[in-house]
This record gives C-alpha cells, sequence and structure tokens, in this order.
C-alpha cells in the first residue's frame, strides 16, 4: 500500500501553534478591536495574562529544581548566555539602525533578547541529539524563573521609555500582573498542583488561548493606531537576515563555548539548545505588559525568531544524534519536572515555550 508524502518535509517542523499564531494576526488585521470592544478585549487579556503567570509558578516544581543546582556550572552557563551574551548581541545590533531595522522594529529585536529560555524545546532538542536531558529540564525553569524579574528589570534599564518601563506605574503593573501571580502559584502548589497535573492537557489550551488572546489585542491596538506602514516587506526581510545572524552566533557561542570551558559532549548540547533559545510563550506575555499599545511591533520579531529557531535547531539536533562519538542518554526526562514537558523520544514539533 502506497503511503501518501507528506506535504512538508519531515525536518521542517512548521509549529501548528504558529500557524494559529499567524492566523490570529490575520484576524487582528482584517477585524481589529476597537472602541469598547478593544477595552473588553484588553481587561480580558490582562486577566489572562495574570493566569498565566500563575500556571506557571503552579507548575515548576520548586523542589526538582533546587536539586538541580548541584550542576551550578552548566546553569550559570545558560543563564550567563541567555541573559548577558543575547543582551550584548542586541545592543550591539544598535549599529543596525535605520539601514536594517528601524527605530520600532530595533526595540522589538533587543527584546526578544532579553526574554528567558524555552523549557519545552529545549528538552525535545536536547533529547533528540542525545545531551543531558536533566540538565536541560534544569536550565529551561531556572531561566524561566530568573525572567520572570530579570527580563522587567533588563527591558526597563536597556529600552528605556520606549517600553514606558520606567514609570513607576509600569513597574508596578509588571508586579501585580507577572511576579504576584508567579509567587501566589508557588505558595498554592501544594493544594492544586495535584490538580493541575490531573488536567495538564487541558490547561495546556489555557497557556495557548491567553497567547492568542493577548495577540490579538497587542496587533489589534497596532492596526487602530496604524502602526502597520512602518513595515514594508523589505524590511522584514532584513529583520529576519538580522535574526538568522543572531541566531547562528549563539548557537556557535554556545557550543564552542560550551567545549572551552570544559564540558562534555552530554552538556555541551543542553547548554547550545537551551542557551540559544527564546521563549514565545513567556515574551508575549510580557511585552504586553512592558509595551501597551505599541506591543505588536514588539512581539513581531521575536514571533519571527521563535519560528527560525525551531526549524534551524530541528535539523541540528538531528546531525547531533548522528554524530559518531553520540551515545544514548543515561537519563530520561522525569514525567513532571518541567510544565508540559514531552517524552525524551518526542518529535521536534514543540510548542511555542
Amino acid at each position: 500500500m502506497n503511503r501518501r508524502r507528506p506535504l512538508l518535509p519531515s525536518w521542517l517542523p512548521v509549529d501548528g501553534y504558529v500557524l494559529a499564531l499567524l492566523g490570529t494576526v490575520g484576524l487582528a488585521a482584517l477585524l481589529p478591536a476597537s472602541g469598547a470592544a478593544a477595552t473588553g478585549a484588553e481587561a480580558t487579556a490582562t486577566g489572562a495574562v495574570a493566569l498565566l503567570f500563575f500556571l506557571y509558578g503552579a507548575r515548576l516544581s520548586t523542589r526538582e529544581a533546587l536539586d538541580g543546582l548541584r550542576h551550578w556550572r552548566l546553569h550559570l552557563t545558560v543563564l550567563a548566555c541567555t541573559f548577558l551574551l543575547f543582551p550584548l548581541l542586541g545592543l550591539a545590533a544598535r549599529g543596525l539602525v535605520p539601514a536594517v531595522l528601524t527605530p520600532q522594529l530595533y526595540g522589538g529585536f533587543l527584546f526578544l533578547c532579553l526574554v528567558p529560555s524555552t523549557i519545552q524545546s529545549s528538552i525535545a532538542f536536547t533529547s533528540i541529539a542525545r545531551g543531558n536531558v536533566p540538565a536541560a529540564i534544569c536550565a529551561g525553569s531556572f531561566s524561566s524563573l530568573a525572567g520572570i524579574v530579570l527580563t522587567p528589570l533588563l527591558a526597563a534599564a536597556l529600552l528605556g521609555g520606549g517600553t514606558g518601563g520606567l514609570s513607576a506605574d509600569s513597574l508596578l503593573r509588571i508586579v501585580l500582573q507577572l511576579l504576584v501571580p508567579f509567587l501566589a502559584g508557588q505558595v498554592l502548589r501544594r493544594w492544586v498542583g495535584g490538580f493541575l497535573l490531573r488536567h495538564r492537557k487541558a490547561l495546556g489550551y489555557v497557556d495557548r488561548g491567553s497567547i492568542l488572546l493577548v495577540v490579538y489585542t497587542a496587533f489589534s491596538q497596532g492596526m487602530v493606531a496604524g502602526i502597520w506602514h512602518l513595515v514594508t516587506p523589505g524590511r522584514l526581510a532584513l529583520l529576519l537576515a538580522a535574526e538568522a545572524v543572531l541566531l547562528a552566533l549563539m548557537l556557535a557561542l554556545t557550543w564552542y563555548g560550551a567545549g572551552k570551558l570544559g564540558f562534555d559532549r552530554a552538556d555541551r548540547i543542553a547548554i547550545q539548545f537551551a542557551g540559544s533559545k527564546k521563549s514565545l510563550a513567556a515574551g508575549l506575555p510580557m511585552a504586553s505588559v512592558l509595551f501597551g499599545a505599541h506591543a505588536s511591533l514588539a512581539v513581531l520579531p521575536l514571533m519571527l525568531f521563535h519560528q527560525m529557531q525551531l526549524m534551524v535547531c530541528a535539523v541540528l539536533a538531528k546531525r547531533r544524534a548522528r554524530d559518531p562519538e553520540a551515545t544514548a542518554p543515561e537519563a530520561t526526562a522525569p514525567e513532571a519536572t518541567a510544565p508540559e514537558a514531552p517524552a525524551p523520544a518526542a518529535a521536534p514539533t514543540v510548542s511555542p515555550r
């Protein structure tokens, strides 16, 4: 019996959720919320962001995260890549304004350099490449936890008034919408953690639906404000080229830098895939708080970079798995260590974390 050939190559992980995000952008372009509808959508999105970070806090196992501290050199290396190397490269990209990037697109480009690493895709690609999966779990969890505090602080310091991040009102909104719900989730995890684990699949739709609502609200505001005339097809092509260079630099720095620091192959793989990623799931709600009405342009570079990193790292992970020195991983990912962590043998079709 002849099998139907897939429409897309197996190595091209066009995430269905990314397609949903693009569809949401199209809906906002055709039917943007305005007036009373925009006010209601913005209030709902605010509540959705708070719920999202509450769920993040309630699902992150503090005990397992603390247990992973014994591999502190690896985790510090990933944190340095995420919150030091990436921001430095983002600041260096300031020289691309205005020839390559407009000031507005550069703000989004710099913002993507400030958001935390992913959890799920880092684990999936590390497993495929036969790297240190437990280290990838802990590194991704630590990065997400640190990003709750570091991303808003870095955005306030590096992006300045462009985000509104330096105002007392914006800082208060960050605390109330991001940090307080996250801490509440950690405090209540003892009582709600079991429920969340049993209904993990259903709550995954809450995560994704919340982010889609944030995207729709942000892009609706952009359409109503008429800011899309600032982005031409040529500018988008230049943005993609700049992001391709950024991703290539980080993949090279994490791999060869980890080797110079004395890490073995399994650890280098975990560092490369956790240290070169940026989380769309964490970045989108943060952008809605930090940028307000300008969030649509701010999240565009992050959305493009996210899909690019999935496609490139899927190919890279499979090549790493075929390395002559590759061996079967000694440990596999525990089922509930990280939010929605896939099984070690998962295919490289991952959610936007």
